[in-house]
Order: structure tokens, then C-alpha cells, then sequence
């Protein structure tokens, strides 16, 4: 009888070890998968520079731009302000896996011009440029 009252509270006691075990894995593995939230958002910039500031009408110049917290692929686009207001002009280019866009540009309205990209909504500094 004693032998039997060793084997049941070994049994009993190898149960509870076995419930506190698995307990324990559940405990530690729920702070782990409930920690992981969204990623912070990386801010969305657009600069652009021009390679040259003065052409005559009609003459290509390039813009470069860099772009950060957008994808590669997206497409851009140009804007000149006419009258007070931003307007896309026809054409545009996209961002290549390194972040970065090309544009040729070829302006016709005389005198100073302010011209802007927009990639994926985010607008870039303004480049003067003063066609002849």
C-alpha cells in the first residue's frame, strides 16, 4: 500500500509539473506575439534640384530628385505654377530601387518658372528656373 501511495503522488506530482510547464510556455509566448504592433512609419520626403537654372525656351535641362518612405516604382510627376496655381504638365517618370528619379524637362513659358515633382502625393521643394 505504500508503494501505491508513492506511485499516485508521483503521478500527481509529474501532472502538476507538467500543467505549471505548459502554463509557463503560455505565459511567456502571449507577451510576444501581443508586442508586436504596427512598425513606426517613416516620414515621406521628396527633394529635387535642377541641373541647370536658366535655358533658353524650349531647351531640355534634367531634375534629379531623392525620395525616402515611398516605394521604388511610384510614379512622379511634374508641376509648374500657373497663375497662383500648381499644374501638372504632361509627362513624368518613376522611382528606380534606389530611391531615387530622372526627369527631362523642356519648358516653353518665358520668364521665371517655378516647378515642383509630386510623388505619391508628397510634393518636393520648388526649383526656379528662368527661361529666355
Amino acid at each position: 500500500m505504500a508503494a501505491t501511495i508513492r506511485f499516485r503522488t508521483a503521478v500527481a506530482g509529474a501532472v502538476t509539473v507538467g500543467l505549471l510547464g505548459a502554463a509557463a510556455v503560455t505565459a511567456t509566448a502571449a507577451p510576444a506575439s501581443g508586442t508586436t504592433g504596427p512598425e513606426p512609419a517613416v516620414q515621406k520626403t521628396n527633394t529635387v534640384t535642377a541641373d541647370r537654372h536658366d535655358v533658353r525656351q524650349w531647351e531640355q535641362f534634367r531634375l534629379h530628385g531623392k525620395v525616402t518612405g515611398i516605394k521604388a516604382g511610384t510614379a512622379v510627376l511634374l508641376q509648374q505654377k500657373q497663375r497662383g496655381t500648381w499644374k501638372t504638365l504632361p509627362g513624368q517618370s518613376v522611382v528606380n530601387r534606389s530611391l531615387d528619379y530622372t526627369m527631362r524637362v523642356k519648358l516653353g513659358l518665358k520668364g521665371v518658372n517655378q516647378i515642383r515633382t509630386v510623388v505619391a502625393g508628397q510634393p518636393s521643394n520648388v526649383v526656379t528656373v528662368t527661361v529666355r
